[in-house]
This record gives structure tokens, C-alpha cells and sequence, in this order.
């Protein structure tokens, strides 16, 4: 029987009814009282490292989670997190950089509805994510409303239904129904699989150093250039969300040449879309050309969450940017799919 550790941190899952709403109260043993039947399946102990709202989860607390798995991975077979659901997908993507040479399963879930809640989600979603840390697989994951999605492909896309988390731009890793796991059989085709094993050079190694001082900008129809003197003053590397397939206004207001400051002073650049699939392609129109020609780093098709939390991690851990851009266009775990 397999031996998997819960990692309590709060969020909707464990909140209960305050006078100033929900807040989270709940420890590890309560969350575990409510689905008993769980323990049939595999032997399972918890602990609770933080209690707080996911809408306050941020990097130094992101590492404390890494560094509880770390901290226990000789002792069990595999690890669940549970977690708000509003920041997830970033703590995920963290998870996925920050601890290398993993060969076992850590699978993040939570809640819409806390789990003291008459019509909840929250035992629906653990006891999936408890059956999936079971399985013989590696990896990030998150677990909910019966899907298995990576870590550095999950969006939450919807404030209130249960179906709130989507994958993007890669399958779904697997569904599950009444307690029956069932992989997506698209994982066979193309090479998904193989994008989803690990490049294990050793032992389990965390490496906690994160950069939070990142920007992400959105670029919108009439956006000015003041911006960008504030960011090349003040960060060290920014994610700019484009147009389309990656289209930088070059006319009137020239974003490009203020990208191309940016990029001079020394700054990571990261270009994405704000379209949520199917990613850039800079080599397309002749700004995007102009683009990659000043060393932007190309997202691909990752997600923003996954774009922020690998960027803090490379600025973290690399003096060149050579380095941060040879890093971020380097696929680790399928966060780029193509």
C-alpha cells in the first residue's frame, strides 16, 4: 500500500464561515475526517504548514511547500497539496522549477465550496488527488472536478463552477470517475509522454531562489512609453502580453524600440500572448521578427502562471540573462509544448 502525505496550506477547502467570510481555519486532521473511505486505498498522513487565503500565497511561502516535499520525500511514495484555488496554477508551476530530479507524483488540489459545505467539492477533488498521488508517474500535478492536468499547462478559468481549471495548450493528463482513473489516450500520439519525463540526474534537489522582481504588462490599443522607464528602472525582467501571435505596436507609440531598451539595459524580456491558445510565433509578421532579432525571450504557448513563476526562478538562479533566455525557451516538464 502506497504511503502519501497531505501538505495543508489553506484556501477555500479549509475555511469555514467568519464574521467577515469565509477564512481558513481547517487543519489536516479535520480536512482527513471527511473522507475516511480514502484510507482503503493507501496509508495517509497530513501536515499542516500554513493556513492562509490563497489570494496571499507568494513566493517565500511557495518555497515553504517545495521544501516540505523535499523534506519528506524519502518517506513516502507521494505528495498532496491542498491549496486555494485562486493562485494554484502559479504555486504548481513553482513546484515544477524548484524541485529537480523528481521521480515521484505531487498532486495540487482544492475547492470552490469549503469542505464543511453541504453541496462541497472539496472531498470530490482530494480524494482524486489522493487516488492520483498513488499512481507510478512523475510530476506536477493539479487535481480537479475529475481532471488531471500538468502543472505548467493549469488555468483557472472560471470564479465559481466547479470546472473551474482548464488545460491549456497540452491534454489532459487523465479524468476521474467514481474513483477509476482513466489517462487520456491523446497522450499517445505526437511525443506528450515523453515530454513529461524528467531529466533525473541524481537525488531529489530543491533550489528555493526566487526573483520576485518581475512585471507583467498587458498591451493595450493606445498604451504609452512612460511605462517603460519605470520597469527598466525598477525590475529585471518583465513578461509583455501581445497581441495575437505576438504583435508590439511600432507605429506613433513605438513599444518595440522601448522593448529594445529594455532588452539593452539588461532586463529579461519575456513576449507572450494574451490569447490563451496556441501561443507566438515571432517569425510571422515583421515587428515580431524585429522582435526576436533584439533577443526577446518567446514564450511559446506557456501559460502566464508558468511564465512568472520560471522567470522568478532563472533570474533567481542565473547571473546572465544569456542564461535566463537559454533557460525559459527550454522546455521542463512539457511547459512547452512545441
Amino acid at each position: 500500500m502506497k504511503k502519501i502525505l497531505l501538505i495543508a496550506t489553506g484556501g477555500t477547502i479549509a475555511s469555514s464561515e467568519s464574521e467577515d467570510g469565509l477564512t481558513p481555519s481547517i487543519d489536516v486532521k479535520q480536512l482527513l475526517s471527511y473522507i475516511p473511505e480514502i484510507e482503503s486505498i493507501c496509508h495517509l498522513e497530513g501536515v499542516s504548514i500554513m493556513s492562509v487565503d490563497s489570494t496571499n500565497m507568494n513566493p517565500s511561502l511557495m518555497v515553504k511547500i517545495a521544501q516540505a516535499v523535499y523534506d519528506h520525500y524519502e518517506d513516502y511514495d507521494g505528495f498532496v497539496v491542498s491549496h486555494g484555488t485562486d493562485t494554484m496554477a502559479y504555486t504548481a508551476a513553482a513546484l515544477t522549477y524548484m524541485l529537480g530530479n523528481l521521480e515521484k507524483p505531487v498532486v495540487v488540489t482544492g475547492s470552490q465550496i469549503p469542505i464543511e459545505a453541504l453541496y462541497t467539492d472539496a472531498k470530490k477533488n482530494l480524494s482524486d488527488a489522493i487516488r492520483f498521488a498513488c499512481e507510478d508517474i512523475v510530476g506536477i500535478y493539479i487535481a480537479f472536478d475529475g481532471s488531471i492536468i500538468s502543472g505548467t499547462h493549469a488555468m483557472k478559468v472560471k470564479t465559481r463552477s466547479a470546472d473551474a481549471f482548464k488545460s491549456i495548450n497540452f491534454p489532459i493528463i487523465a479524468e476521474i470517475k467514481l474513483g477509476r482513473i482513466t489517462y487520456n489516450q491523446a497522450l499517445t500520439y505526437g511525443d506528450h509522454w515523453e515530454k513529461l519525463k524528467p531529466q533525473v540526474t541524481g537525488k531529489i534537489t530543491v533550489e528555493t531562489n526566487l526573483c520576485p522582481d518581475i512585471f507583467v504588462l498587458k498591451i493595450f490599443p493606445g498604451i504609452g512609453t512612460e511605462i517603460f522607464d519605470f520597469i527598466k528602472t525598477h525590475y529585471k525582467g518583465v513578461i509583455i502580453e501581445s497581441f495575437g501571435i505576438g504583435g508590439i505596436p511600432n507605429v506613433d507609440h513605438d513599444i518595440v524600440s522601448k522593448v529594445h531598451e529594455l532588452v539593452e539595459a539588461g532586463l529579461a524580456v519575456v513576449i507572450t500572448t494574451q490569447c490563451v491558445y496556441e501561443g507566438i510565433d515571432l517569425d510571422i509578421y515583421e515587428v515580431g521578427q524585429k522582435l526576436a532579432r533584439q533577443n526577446a525571450i518567446v514564450a511559446g504557448d506557456m501559460t502566464t502562471e508558468s511564465l512568472v513563476m520560471k522567470l522568478m526562478w532563472a533570474l533567481g538562479n542565473f547571473g546572465q540573462v544569456s542564461d535566463v533566455k537559454k533557460y525559459m525557451e527550454t522546455p521542463v516538464f512539457a511547459d512547452r509544448s512545441y
